[in-house]
């Protein structure tokens, strides 16, 4: 078929189906930090959108473009393949073609996750200037304010990533490019959100300035039984900015029970919090009699615990930070001094919960304690 959308296929032929769904103004390649875990147990299947990478602008009908046709481009897809279900993931609007696949073709559906998208993309009007802004001047006129768009840290657009996905953004055919704006402004699925009944995850960058976490939030509150997971430091394209942790999120939704995917997802997180040094020293000194302990932490602490979505790390942090120190344990205090910093706490935010402490698992520990977070909170400052 030549009316179908450019696409690339990875993973094993007999896995379960895994279609993803790429943002505006990038394209497939967008998933690339993902795509290594999640093809080892899925046939990914990963789109770009119409204008986009190598998807001709001409399969969306220009000004009355909506989601639901960029919906129809997906099912024929799945359908190009054979699937009658499949599991699905997008980003933003490729988010919100999953949304409306599982709102209105739920049999199709197997299970969904959305990151930084949104029922209602903010203020219609914004989305019909954009398209008469790019269809005047093209997606260069984008360039320069998309690093603020797309990332907390708009330095991630000097990454290797970072500009590649800003070639993408460049590249984009603009009549492509302004028919997906239309789509996201006509888009509105609010009312539908309780008819979704797949199990469904939300993630969103909490730095996000183009869906902020409220879209999140909202998303979640209105999808029955939907998990939200809310990530620090980052912005619109957490998989780029924050790819463990994003990674490790999708892999605990997509194979929720199973020993393999919470190894993976722990090994993710673990390696998100405690950074790859520590944990690179750790897989090195495991030995056999060593190994099922390492296998136990990385399977429950790391990918049952750290991965839930009822708390966000920072809190993790705090309550690991004060169990540690009411039972004395201060060399894994000073390894998750360190997570905690990873996790977005500051050093007196650390010093407070260790203050607190005081008073409730008593002043010795916390004196031992504010004497181990100070030898490490020096040492990494002279770092």
């Amino acid at each position: 078929m030549t009316d179908l959308l450019h696409h690339r296929m990875d993973g094993p032929e007999d896995a379960p189906p895994l279609i993803l769904g790429p943002a505006l103004g990038t394209s497939l390649a967008v998933w690339e930090p993902q795509l290594p875990a999640l093809a080892r147990d899925h046939r990914v299947l990963r789109y770009d959108l119409p204008g986009h990478g190598a998807s001709p602008a001409s399969l969306l009908p220009g000004s009355g473009a909506t989601v639901a046709d960029l919906a129809r481009l997906v099912l024929d897809l799945a359908d190009a393949r054979g699937w009658t279900a499949f599991h699905y993931a997008g980003i933003s609007l490729g988010g919100a073609v999953g949304a409306h696949l599982a709102a209105h073709r739920p049999e199709r559906v197997a299970s969904l996750a959305l990151v930084c998208s949104s029922a209602r993309f903010g203020d219609p009007s914004a989305w019909r200037e954009r398209a008469e802004l790019v269809r005047r001047e093209g997606t260069a006129a984008l360039a320069r304010t998309a690093p603020e768009r797309w990332f907390a840290d708009p330095g991630a657009a000097a990454t290797l990533a970072g500009k590649a996905l800003l070639g993408d953004l460049a590249s984009a055919d603009p009549e492509g490019y302004a028919a997906c704006c239309a789509a996201l402004a006509a888009h509105d699925l609010r009312e539908r959100l309780g008819d979704i009944r797949a199990r469904t995850l939300v993630v969103s960058g909490r730095a996000d300035r183009a869906t902020p976490p409220e879209h999140g939030r909202a998303l979640a509150d209105g999808i029955p039984g939907a998990a939200l997971t809310e990530i620090g430091g980052a912005g619109h394209l957490p998989g780029v900015e924050r790819p463990d942790a994003v990674t490790a999120a999708l892999l605990g939704h997509l194979s929720p029970g199973t020993d393999g995917a919470r190894y993976a997802a722990g090994t993710a997180v673990r390696r998100a919090v405690l950074g790859d040094a520590h944990v690179d020293r750790a897989a090195a000194r495991t030995t056999p009699f060593t190994a099922d302990f390492q296998d136990l932490i990385t399977r429950y602490a790391w990918g049952e615990i750290w991965t839930r979505p009822g708390l966000d790390r920072r809190t993790r942090s705090c309550v690991t930070l004060t169990a540690l120190v009411a039972r004395g344990h201060l060399d894994e205090l000073a390894m998750h001094v360190r997570a905690a910093l990873t996790n977005g706490l500051t050093p007196a935010e650390i010093g407070e919960v260790i203050l607190q402490s005081a008073i409730y698992c008593g002043v010795p520990a916390a004196n031992s304690a504010f004497a181990t977070a100070q030898r490490v909170l020096a040492d990494l400052t002279e770092e």
